[in-house]
């Protein structure tokens, strides 16, 4: 990652955008003033000349055109008033490093300055002073304040300016939209600036902060520091509650609470919203969802029309998810002609030339997921995609691959059993329908087995026929390799999807947490008027993620809220957080317009958390132990029951979701499949059959990497990669903590990802997954040594526990004799 940082310096002479050895941010225009403000001084009085010989060290500005001597008795009081914040830290050694930094050259950059200071106190972070991470992070946030208040004219001690003063000028920028200005009065924009609490702004540490600025708050063209971080939150919370408010003056006042609970639920980082979300609410373009999944059909035009919605969706940011089951394997017939299909290999490596040509507006390329039936004649040339070796003409390094897998598959492979192969546009000829068109209803019985059965009974249909293990061992061969295929068990998902009337799931998105009903959009017809054509086509189910997730780190651990001490903020935080997301589908602007449909349709949300390692280190339970099992269980079980009530509370307001009716929701069945038999649960179920849900789907747990990083906390329910490690950048090592690292949470932390037993990780999420109606994307970190037997014993495990998906194998070389759980 580079950087261009921009915080004020901490000379009289410090300074404006360069590249820092530090991770200079590539985001910040140029310019410079102290860390701390100067004292009042008196009226200038005239002074001698200036012998410039006698001059030890100079500061520069302006790409060099203006200099001025280093006065290092300011330059430590900026070093002290950041330490006043940090007094257990020993700067003595910092301040020499400092100095001889700088007085050992005759000229200093003063960008070059403020970045050695960041590096230098970034480099003493350890577990006897992770404040480090702090100090350096106070240090950016100086200089962001310094360039805000010069770009936008206000006095730089106020920390913020006119928030209304924001709002008018990046919208004369084209930079912000005109929605909250349309939304909102000048005099609700003040009080919405009155809620901003700079104090909030201490809650970060450099990692994040660095991350915010550089990637999310907004910028002029010349890149030049305008939104800081609370005004960020802000302009999120007023644009996502602008269609809130009704006729009267109490429904504006209602708005305005609204805004001030969605403002107080980000800005204290007790949750984060999707990056899309992040990225571009309250600005020119750009939608708001992170993630969609569409489901090719088996012909030519709806072959090229998923690639098109595809390359659109990737051209707004979002990433894809593609079911390809329908479409026709290898040698099939094409209008009666015998031998005619490529299969969906060719069809797939368009879809990667589309990942790779439509990035994302430059910053980085599109992401497809394709997901394939482990039936599908043509599963072991799509596990083969994205090998290094073999016939590189049939491979696509640029998507990623995902099998979508029924019990008795795995099943087959227990008990080393053959395993058949078939076309599914010759079973559809034959047959009549498709074999990916039904699930197992029961474990181990069901609609699916008995189509499978009668297909292979059938001598009419050709097939190949496989030993199971041996398809799963190409599985694991290719995970090891590429981290692909990711897994998708499509019996539980079907089983337990609470919107089963009114569809199926056939496959994930890119992150393999979203599971909704899906279905092909269908050409319908074409007709020529006058100079005109006019296409029809039947809009399939196009599923859309929207996504926000819990900061665990913060939001379950005790806290001070409305002024009383409380265990966490759950019961506050979760409503905010539903009513947010079921605006999001409102206010999106979808590159699709079947995406649009769907989304109205059933709109779908996705609440997920992060900081689950984070939580357990402050909770003091080992990763490893049973504690984190129940612990996981009764967590999720209390935040999918306190999702449901907000989501049914929210539909008594503005009406359920159009496809409520007859769902499990509905019926009851959604409790009973859970056995929420608890009178509290019972209570709940009985008021969502009277009153309904907002949302057909509530609950996701997404990677967050990106946004975890934000709010100081570690990534989903993964565990950390290492408690403490030192990241290697082009010219320095950065050292990394884990959050929160200290003497007392280093036990629990003391494991990392390679190390702690994989089998434990999945107990958790078995017991995790039972409050989850979507999915959890869950990796697997095993060591590149590890034994066959005991990769296909965590995916047996995963699939007998009832998981749904799971994500990445990431695999890493560590010494066997180091990873005990997989060493038996």
């Amino acid at each position: 990652m580079t950087h261009q940082d921009t915080i004020a310096d901490a000379a009289p002479a410090a300074a404006a955008a360069a590249t820092p050895a530090v991770a200079p941010p590539a985001a910040i225009a140029a310019d410079s003033t102290d860390l701390v403000p100067p004292p009042p001084q008196a009226p200038p009085m005239p002074q001698p000349t200036l012998d410039e010989s006698a001059v030890a060290t100079w500061i520069t500005k302006e790409a060099g055109n203006r200099r001025i001597p280093l006065d290092r008795a300011r330059l430590e009081r900026s070093i002290d008033a950041v330490h006043a914040e940090f007094p257990q830290l020993d700067v003595a050694d910092y301040k020499r490093s400092v100095f001889g930094f700088v007085e050992r050259k005759d000229a200093v950059n003063a960008d070059d300055l403020v970045d050695h200071l960041i590096r230098e106190a970034e480099a003493r972070v350890d577990l006897a002073a992770p404040e480090w991470e702090y100090f350096a992070a106070r240090l950016y946030l100086r200089r962001l304040y310094k360039r805000a208040s010069r770009n936008r004219f206000y006095d730089a001690e106020q920390k913020y300016g006119s928030y209304v003063g924001l709002q008018e000028s990046l919208a004369d920028r084209n930079v912000y939209s005109n929605d909250i200005l349309r939304a909102y009065s000048k005099e609700e924009l003040q009080e919405a600036g009155r809620m901003i609490d700079p104090e909030r702004d201490k809650l970060f540490a450099y990692n994040g902060l660095y991350l915010l600025a550089t990637r999310y708050l907004a910028t002029d063209t010349s890149r030049g520091v305008f939104e800081l971080p609370q005004e960020r939150w802000l302009t999120i919370a007023l644009y996502l509650m602008q269609d809130e408010s009704g006729p009267g003056k109490g429904s504006r006042e209602r708005r305005m609470q609204l805004v001030g609970e969605a403002y107080w639920a980000l800005s204290n980082l007790y949750m984060t919203v999707a990056t899309p979300t992040l990225q571009n609410a309250g600005k020119v373009g750009g939608q708001l969802s992170s993630c969609f999944i569409d489901t090719v059909d088996d012909s030519l035009q709806g072959i090229y029309d998923s690639n098109t919605d595809i390359a659109r969706v990737s051209k707004g940011g979002g990433g894809v998810g593609a079911y390809l089951g329908y479409v026709r394997s290898s040698g099939s017939s094409i209008r009666g002609v015998p031998n005619s299909s490529g299969g969906v290999v060719p069809w797939i490596k368009q879809l990667n030339n589309t990942a790779v040509s439509v990035d994302q507006l430059g910053q980085r390329k599109g992401a497809v997921a394709v997901y394939l039936d482990i039936w599908h004649r043509d599963i072991e040339a799509f596990l083969d995609l994205r090998l290094n070796n073999g016939d590189q003409r049939l491979r696509a390094h640029d998507v990623f691959t995902s099998v979508c897998v029924p019990d008795a598959f795995m099943e087959a492979v227990e008990r080393r059993g053959d395993w058949y192969l078939f076309d599914p546009h010759e079973v559809r000829r034959i047959k009549g329908w498709y074999l990916q068109d039904s699930y197992d209803e029961k474990k181990g019985e069901g609609t699916f087995r008995k189509r499978y059965e009668e297909v292979v009974a059938d001598e009419r249909i050709s097939r190949k026929t496989v030993k199971a293990i041996e398809i799963f061992k190409r599985i694991m061969v290719s995970q090891l390799e590429t981290g692909n295929p990711f897994m998708f068990y499509r019996d539980e998902v079907n089983r337990k999807n609470p919107n089963k009337h009114a569809g199926m799931v056939y496959s994930s998105n890119l992150c393999t947490e979203i599971l909704q009903n899906m279905s092909p959009t269908r050409l319908m017809q074409e007709i020529i008027s006058g100079n005109q054509i006019v296409t029809t086509r039947q809009a399939g189910d196009f599923v859309v993620c929207n996504l926000s997730s819990v900061n665990l780190g913060r939001a379950v651990v005790p806290q001070q809220d409305q002024g009383d001490l409380i265990t966490d903020v759950l019961e506050r935080l979760i409503p905010i957080q539903v009513r947010m997301l079921d605006n999001v589908i409102d206010l999106n602007d979808l590159p699709v317009p079947q995406a649009t449909i769907t989304n109205r349709k059933y709109r779908a949300i996705g609440l997920g958390t992060f900081g689950w390692h984070h939580l357990l280190a402050q909770k003091g339970i080992h990763w490893n132990s049973p504690q984190a099992e129940d612990y996981s269980d009764a967590l999720y079980e209390r935040i999918n029951q306190l999702t449901v009530q907000a989501s049914m509370e929210l539909a008594k307001e503005k009406g359920t979701y159009p496809a409520f009716p007859g769902s499990d929701w509905h019926t009851g069945a959604y409790f009973r499949d859970r056995g929420y038999n608890s009178p509290s649960w019972l209570d709940l179920a009985a008021q969502v059959a009277v009153n309904g849900v907002r949302n057909g789907w509530l609950l996701a747990v997404a990677p967050n990497m990106s946004t975890a990083q934000i709010a100081g906390s570690t990534a989903s329910i993964d565990p950390i990669y290492s408690a403490f490690y030192y990241e290697e950048k082009k010219d320095f090592r950065r050292p990394v903590a884990a959050p929160g690292l200290s003497l007392e949470t280093w036990p629990y932390y003391e494991k990392g990802a390679y190390k702690v037993d994989q089998f434990a990780s999945v107990r958790q999420n078995a017991r995790r997954q039972r409050h989850v109606d979507q999915a959890i994307s869950f990796n697997l970190y095993v060591p590149s040594t590890i034994r066959a037997s005991t990769l296909l014993e965590l995916h047996m495990t995963a699939w007998r526990e009832g998981i749904k998906t799971t994500y990445y194998v990431r695999s890493n070389d560590i010494d066997i004799a180091e990873c005990e759980w997989c060493s038996s």
